[in-house]
């Protein structure tokens, strides 16, 4: 250790609404470890700035922190980030302000330049973190400052790989969150490994800037003790587990399930190619319930093939060999299949435009959902630093452009730089069929979904048991006032794992929380639940909602729609 001061609490947050990636829970776990008391925002809901202001004003109040991190993964969250480093800075200048992750590791020098940023980490953090946490005077992968005020970066001295990563796992769940509704928005993460082999043309973390940023041209599996811990961690914390890796077997992930009763859990894997069925069946038979996500880069068989003979795409399924997979998931109940593509791809033409169509809608007609949108503009990515190669135009190239974009959205906004043909009468073919598959994919999806509801139904309610937390321990300290904070919160889950949580005693005009549902509304969910605690009829139910909570037949019908629509409700 160096003779600089420990920092120490530090706060460890996302730059994106939502979830923050899992990479926080990471750091954070390994920084406890070290000493650090670390604590996570995983969940943040703000949508303007002066939400994110009082947000951050609260966090400070509660924390104390003497470093935030903020974690840039995602490019379309850059301006966010930077709104929080700024806010942050004007809230208490000696907070020390970092900034790591995919990103910002692209976006060093550009970053670094801001005067609301102390440091920039490279690469993987953990062991930087934690020697800028402990004082060190020259923590490695951090971008240095030259005499002359010029930003420096030096050969990365930490890179993770398959023999050095057996120190970083989840633990201390207990004592990072915030509060219970940071814990409940954890998705369930779980890293089999990092880094990618591939240099997929539309892909701003390809091989060439995996090795770039992070120093590895290989992906790894990370050892199976650690990856255990992870699992023997979360197990009980979470509904379900997620993971998003190309190089997990089914005998590595069931060594790392060992002792792990998974019996119950969910489970939501995106593949990036066809996965060998004794993957599948080690899923289906661990998990009660199983989403594939199945990445083929694109729906045209003859744009896929062209593109990875060019060497510009991974490794994809031909049709035949989608349709086989499609067809060996059917013996398994419990497992659910969507394959994936982006449309506008280069080498894009009428035929391939036909093909695209046509497998859309023998995918659907399998009854496999479809994921599709358009191309986009990934910083690093090929396409991106030179779409004049084939024949297209990026919306945003440099880091002032995509800062320009993300700056200009209104709240709620998630629209990103596309990358679009040069030739309109290609784009506009390619829109026409984007928009085509578009619908044939939704409506599919919307019918899947729908359920013809009338008085004679039985519904059951499928919701997760309640669980009651004090609006305090939910909310946190930070956010609930003290003249609310012993009122009751009761939280449930349905089968798709969408978080309600009703406050039925906290009057709006005390006080309001977009996560709530308060009040009399929040009464009449929990009553309406109730209703259906056994297979019961619409009518029945309806009479039931007149009696106790007083209302007319539409409105209970109304309430009723509304959690069959979020699948509180099922068929009895």
């Amino acid at each position: 250790m160096g003779g600089g001061r420990v920092l120490s609490p530090v706060l460890l947050v996302g730059a994106g609404m939502g979830e923050a990636t899992c990479g926080i829970l990471y750091l954070a776990s390994y920084l406890r470890r070290g000493g650090i008391e670390a604590f996570v925002r995983l969940y943040d809901g703000d949508e303007t700035e002066a939400e994110v202001i009082r947000s951050f004003e609260a966090l400070v109040r509660r924390v104390r922190p003497k470093l935030v991190g903020i974690s840039l993964k995602w490019f379309h969250h850059v301006d966010r980030a930077l709104l929080i480093a700024r806010t942050l800075r004007k809230i208490d200048p000696s907070i020390r302000v970092v900034v790591g992750g995919n990103s910002a590791s692209f976006w060093w020098r550009e970053l670094h330049a801001f005067d609301c940023i102390d440091h920039v980490v490279l690469g993987d953090g953990e062991r930087p973190l934690l020697a800028l946490c402990q004082g060190e005077d020259s923590p490695p992968n951090c971008v240095r400052r030259d005499p002359d005020g010029r930003a420096r970066r030096l050969p990365l001295e930490y890179v993770q790989g398959a023999t050095n990563t057996e120190d970083v796992f989840y633990s201390h769940f207990d004592e990072m969150f915030l509060s219970q509704l940071d814990l409940s928005s954890f998705s369930g993460w779980v890293a089999p490994g990092k880094g990618c082999g591939e240099n997929c043309l539309y892909c701003g973390g390809a091989r060439g800037n995996q090795k770039a940023a992070f120093g590895r041209a290989k992906p790894f599996l990370r050892s199976e003790e650690s990856v255990r811990r992870d699992h023997q961690e979360i197990a009980g914390k979470t509904w379900q587990m997620r993971y998003d890796f190309a190089g997990s077997s089914a005998e590595f992930l069931g060594s790392t399930w060992a002792g792990v009763d998974l019996s119950r859990h969910c489970c939501t894997y995106f593949l990036w190619g066809v996965p060998r069925l004794e993957l599948v069946e080690a899923l289906s038979n661990t998990f009660e319930r199983v989403y594939m996500v199945v990445d083929i880069g694109c729906f045209s068989e003859k744009q896929r093939l062209e593109q990875m003979g060019r060497g510009l795409l991974k490794p994809c399924a031909k049709d035949r060999e989608l349709l086989e997979l499609i067809e060996g998931c059917r013996r398994y109940k419990n497992l659910g299949v969507e394959i994936s593509g982006i449309g506008g791809l280069p080498f894009a033409s009428e035929a391939t435009l036909v093909e695209e169509l046509a497998l859309v809608q023998r995918i659907i007609d399998q009854d496999c959902v479809v994921g599709y949108q358009r191309l986009e503009s990934q910083p690093g990515a090929l396409v991106t630093e030179h779409p004049a190669r084939f024949d297209m135009v990026s919306e945003a190239r440099t880091f002032n452009e995509f800062l320009d974009f993300f700056e200009r959205r209104e709240p709620g906004d998630v629209s990103v730089p596309m990358i679009r043909f040069r030739d309109a009468r290609l784009e506009a073919a390619v829109q026409r069929t984007s928009e085509q598959v578009d619908a044939l994919a939704w409506k599919h999806r919307d019918a899947r979904r729908n359920l013809d509801v009338n008085g004679r139904t039985r519904l059951v309610n499928t919701a997760s048991s309640p669980r009651r937390f004090s609006l305090g321990d939910w909310l946190g300290s930070h956010r609930a006032p003290v003249k609310v904070a012993r009122e009751e919160v009761t939280v449930l889950r349905s089968v798709d794992g969408i978080t309600l949580s009703c406050a039925p005693t906290v009057n709006p005009r005390r006080f309001s929380d977009p996560t709530l549902v308060q009040g009399d509304d929040g009464a009449i969910l929990l009553a309406a639940l109730a209703a259906f605690e056994r297979p019961t009829t619409v009518s029945s139910a309806v009479s039931h909602l007149g009696s106790k909570a007083r209302l007319d037949p539409h409105s209970a019908r109304e309430v009723i729609d509304h959690l069959v629509e979020g699948r509180f409700l099922q068929p009895g």
